[in-house]
């Protein structure tokens, strides 16, 4: 994804506890997995490192354990492989 020419980079977020879909709004519509095993996956682009670490500021104000940042690669199937 290009904006601007400048790079948006995707990102798989894996926090531990689960998420309702409702959260996605205040992710800055990014999407949630739940899994089965307690965690819960933000998956979407992130303009930039400003944006990144405000996801990381939200995780950190709900006092979500944080457990992956991951950047996907175009060719990653992402956390629907997991």
């Amino acid at each position: 994804m290009r904006d601007n020419g400048s790079q948006i980079t995707r990102y798989e977020i894996t926090v531990m506890g689960h998420l309702e879909g409702s959260w996605s709004e205040w992710f800055n519509g990014m999407d949630i997995c739940n899994l089965p095993t307690g965690e819960a996956v933000l998956c979407g682009p992130v303009i930039d490192q400003a944006a990144l670490h405000g996801l990381l500021i939200k995780i950190r104000d709900l006092g979500l354990p944080l457990l992956f940042v991951h950047i996907v690669q175009p060719d990653q199937t992402g956390a629907q492989g997991k």
